[in-house]
């Protein structure tokens, strides 16, 4: 890959648009990673996936100036959620994959370690614990929720799969920044 402005790299001849093109494809392979593991859940331990309609319509009902609500499926449907809830999980996953080039250095992105990867992917459970659940309704780490322990613990493993997805999807990207 060779298009865009290059960057003081130590010579490698990366551009910031390749390093920029391996940070989205490990975002989308990380965030992938978590939606097959969604359906391995489903089918070996008959728990629902995430619906992602929800996420859209608590987006949308955001540029109408709401921004929590007592229970987002009480809410009136929006037109679309379901398409901006989808693309707003792989953006959100596109985002979160670049904190590791971000805090551990575009070094990451050549030689990924799951080191990182892992700890990022942790740590990016605090959006839905501190934004997503209680914005919809299910309270400050789920504890509204019928079973606030299982849903903490189905959040934590998922973006515990998401960081080995990052670092997977780092393994299978970085042949893109090879001479």
């Amino acid at each position: 890959m060779a298009t865009g402005r290059k960057r003081a790299n130590g010579g490698t001849g990366e551009t910031d648009m390749d390093l920029l093109a391996v940070t989205m494809l490990v975002g989308v392979g990380a965030t992938a990673a978590t939606d097959l593991w969604a359906l391995a859940r489903k089918r070996h331990f008959g728990l629902a996936p995430p619906d992602y309609a929800l996420v859209g319509r608590w987006l949308a009902h955001m540029t109408r100036g709401r921004f929590r609500h007592d229970a987002i499926t009480a809410a009136p449907a929006v037109r679309g959620e379901r398409a901006l809830g989808w693309v707003a999980h792989y953006g959100i996953g596109i985002a979160f994959a670049a904190l590791v080039p971000a805090l551990f250095g575009p070094g990451w992105l050549r030689e990924p370690t799951p080191g990182p990867a892992l700890l990022v992917g942790v740590v990016t459970v605090a959006a839905p614990f501190l934004l997503m659940q209680p914005g919809m309704g299910a309270g400050v780490a789920a504890r509204r929720t019928k079973h606030p322990g299982a849903a903490r613990l189905q959040s934590l493993v998922t973006h515990t799969v998401f960081g080995l997805g990052l670092y997977a999807a780092g393994r299978a990207a970085r042949f893109l920044l090879a001479p």
